[in-house]
C-alpha cells in the first residue's frame, strides 16, 4: 500500500492547522503540495528513494523534509506538536459543509468546541447563531450537515491504485488477471475490491496475495476465494477459477446484481443456463468468453460500465447501445488552473505537461473577481494574463493555449466581472462557489441566467457536489440542461476525484434533453491534468458518445459550436 493518501492527509491537517492559528502563506504551501501527491499515478516512497521529491510541483526543501520524514517513521514531529497547541479534531470537523479552518477557529476559541460531538450539543443549544457570521440559518445548516454522514468508501483513484497494487504484487503467479466488480464499472466510490485470476498453481497464488505487504489481516483464504482486509481497512477478494470458465465468471462478477439478474432471466428463456461457471446448453458450456455471451444471448457487447440494469439489457437487445467516447477522443482541456490564481504551477509548465498528454489545446481559466480565496483576479489582472497567454502562444509548438476564467455565479445569477473583460476570453466558465444553501428555485434561477449571459460557454461542476461531504444542491435539472441545449451552453464534466460533476445519471439524463458536454480536469498543477480520465469514465457510465462532447473536435470547430 502506497503512503500517498497518508502523506496528503498529513499535508492537508497541518494547512488546516496552520490556519486556524492564522499562520500566513504556509497553509497555502501545505495544501499545494497535498495537491501534487494527490495527483501522482505512482508511490511517494518511489519518488523518495529516487530523491526526486523536491521535483514535485510545489514542494521544496522544507516540505520534502516533512514528507521524507513520514515515509521513514510513519509519523510527524512537527504535526503533533500542532496537535499539542490546537488540540480540536480538525478532520471530522472539516468534513462538515460550511465549516472551514476560520469559522472552527471562532468555534474553538468561542465555545471550546473540539470535536463533532461539541459541536451537535452547542447547536442543539443555539449557542452558534450568537457567534459573528453564523446565525441561525447557519446553525440548522450545520446540525443537518451533521447527520450527512459520510460512507466509508474509496474515491476511484484510491481504488484503481489499490487494485493495480495488487495485481501487479500477484501476477507473476497468475496466468490471466483481471480487476472485477464495481471499480471495473468505474463507478464514483468503491465499497471493496475485487480480483479476478486463473493461476497454473492457485497455492501459490493465493499465498502471494494474502502475503502482500499492505495485508492487515487475512479473512479467508483457499484455493479459489481468499478475502484480507488491507492496512487502509479495504477489503480485498480474489477468485481464482479455470481459464475454461474464465469468460464467464468476469461476466458474473463485473456486473452489478440486477444486471446478473436480467441476464440470467434472458439465458432461461433461450433455453440456456447462465452462470459464473458458464452459458450452458444442457451440459455444454456454449460461450467461453464475455463477448461470446452477449452474443448467445442476442445483445450487444456491454461495456463494463454500462452493466448496472439502468437501460442497457433492453438497448443491447435492440442493438441501440452506442459507442462511448474515449480517452484517444479528447483533443483538448477546457478547465485548468495556474499559479496567478489557486494553482501550484505557472502558465508554461501547464502547457508543456499539457503537450506531454498530447492534448492540442488548453483553456486557462483562473479565478476571478469575488474568490479571493482561490486567488480571484481583477479585471486588470486577467488583461495582464491574457497578454502573457498571446506571447506563450507564439513559442508554443503542437499546442493552442486558449484564454479563458473562471467567474462565480452570484446570488441572483449574475457575474463577478465586467462584461467589457468577459468578451476579451475565447471561452468563459462559469459556476457556483457560493450560496450552496439556496432553494431549488434560487438555485435555478442562477444557473438559467447565468447560461443566458452572452458571453457564458461552459458551466463549471453543475451540482457542486464534494462527494462524500457536500451533498448537490437542489435545482431544477430539466430546465437547466434544456436551457443549455438551446443556448449552445456545455455542461462539464468536471474530473476532480472528489466532485466528479456531472454524475452518471444526470450525464444520461442531459444527453436525453440533447445537451452537450466538455470533460475537463479542473487541474490546479501539471499532475492533475491526468484526471481527465476520470470525468471520461463518468461520460462512458453516462452513456456518452464522442458526439456529446465538444473538446473531442479540434478547436477551431468547438468554437463554432458555443457562437
Amino acid at each position: 500500500m502506497t503512503k500517498n493518501q497518508e502523506v496528503v492527509r498529513i499535508l492537508n491537517l497541518i494547512a488546516d492547522l496552520l490556519e486556524i492559528q492564522e499562520v500566513d502563506f504556509k497553509p497555502r504551501a501545505y495544501r499545494q503540495a497535498a495537491l501534487s501527491i494527490e495527483s501522482l499515478s505512482e508511490p511517494i516512497e518511489d519518488v523518495y528513494k529516487e530523491g526526486k521529491l523536491e521535483e514535485l510541483p510545489g514542494i521544496g526543501k522544507h516540505i520534502a523534509g516533512k514528507i521524507a520524514e513520514i515515509i521513514e517513521t510513519g509519523k510527524l514531529k512537527y504535526l503533533e506538536q500542532l496537535k499539542r497547541e490546537v488540540p480540536v479534531d480538525v478532520e471530522s470537523l472539516t468534513q462538515i459543509e460550511g465549516l472551514g479552518p476560520k469559522k472552527i477557529s471562532r468555534l474553538y476559541k468561542e465555545l471550546n468546541i473540539k470535536n463533532r460531538e461539541d459541536l451537535k450539543v452547542a447547536a442543539e443549544h443555539h449557542k452558534l447563531q450568537k457567534l459573528p457570521g453564523f446565525g441561525e440559518k447557519s446553525e440548522q445548516a450545520i446540525l443537518q450537515a451533521l447527520s450527512f454522514t459520510a460512507t466509508q468508501r474509496m474515491l476511484l483513484p484510491q481504488a484503481i491504485a489499490t487494485a493495480n497494487q495488487i495485481v501487479e504484487g500477484i501476477q507473476i503467479y497468475c496466468e490471466k488477471i483481471d480487476i472485477a466488480g464495481s471499480l471495473r464499472r468505474r463507478k464514483e466510490t468503491i465499497g471493496d475490491i475485487d480480483i479476478l485470476a486463473t493461476a497454473k498453481n492457485p497455492v501459490m497464488a493465493t499465498k502471494a496475495f494474502t502475503s502482500l505487504p499492505f495485508v492487515k489481516k487475512i479473512l479467508v483464504s483457499g484455493t479459489t476465494k481468499s478475502s484480507v482486509l488491507l492496512k487502509d481497512n479495504t477489503h480485498a477478494d480474489l477468485r481464482i477459477v479455470d481459464k475454461k470458465v474464465y469468460g464467464a465468471a468476469l461476466q458474473y462478477f463485473t456486473g452489478n446484481k440486477d444486471h446478473n439478474i436480467a441476464t440470467r432471466k434472458i439465458a432461461i428463456k433461450k433455453g440456456y443456463k447462465l452462470s459464473e461457471y458458464g452459458l450452458f446448453k444442457g451440459k455444454n458450456i456454449i460461450a467461453a468468453t464475455e463477448e461470446e455471451i452477449y452474443q448467445k444471448l442476442g445483445m450487444q457487447y456491454l461495456p463494463p460500465e454500462l452493466r448496472e440494469n439502468m437501460g442497457e439489457i433492453e438497448a443491447a437487445l435492440k442493438n441501440k447501445i452506442p459507442k462511448l467516447v474515449e480517452l484517444k477522443d479528447i483533443q483538448g482541456d477546457l478547465h485548468a488552473h495556474t499559479n496567478q490564481s489557486d494553482g501550484a504551477d505557472s502558465l508554461e509548465e501547464m502547457a508543456r505537461a499539457a503537450l506531454r498528454l498530447k492534448r492540442k489545446y488548453l483553456l486557462i481559466t483562473d479565478h476571478t473577481g469575488i474568490l479571493k480565496i482561490a486567488g480571484g483576479m481583477n479585471e486588470k489582472a486577467i488583461l495582464k494574463h491574457y497578454n502573457t497567454i498571446d506571447k506563450l502562444n507564439q513559442k508554443l509548438d503542437g499546442i493552442t493555449l486558449l484564454k479563458g476564467m473562471e467567474v462565480n455565479i452570484m446570488d441572483a445569477g449574475q457575474l463577478d466581472i465586467k462584461e467589457s473583460v468577459l468578451k476579451q476570453a475565447d471561452l468563459v466558465v462559469a459556476s457556483i462557489h457560493t450560496g450552496f444553501k439556496n432553494n431549488s428555485e434560487q438555485i435555478t434561477k442562477r444557473l438559467l441566467n447565468a447560461i443566458d449571459n452572452q458571453y457564458v460557454n461552459i458551466i463549471a461542476h453543475p451540482t457542486g457536489r464534494l462527494i462524500d461531504r457536500r451533498p448537490a444542491y437542489d435545482f431544477d435539472k430539466e430546465k437547466v440542461f434544456q436551457k443549455a441545449k438551446d443556448t449552445h451552453a456545455a455542461l462539464e464534466i468536471n474530473s476532480q476525484p472528489d466532485r466528479l460533476d456531472l454524475k452518471d445519471t444526470d450525464i444520461k439524463k442531459a444527453i436525453e434533453i440533447g445537451a452537450k458536454f466538455v470533460i475537463s480536469s479542473d487541474a490546479h498543477n501539471v499532475l492533475q491534468l491526468e484526471n481527465i480520465r476520470y470525468g471520461l469514465f463518468m461520460a462512458r457510465r453516462g452513456w456518452a458518445k464522442k458526439s456529446d462532447i465538444l473538446n473531442t473536435m479540434p478547436w477551431q470547430k468547438m468554437m463554432g459550436y458555443f457562437k
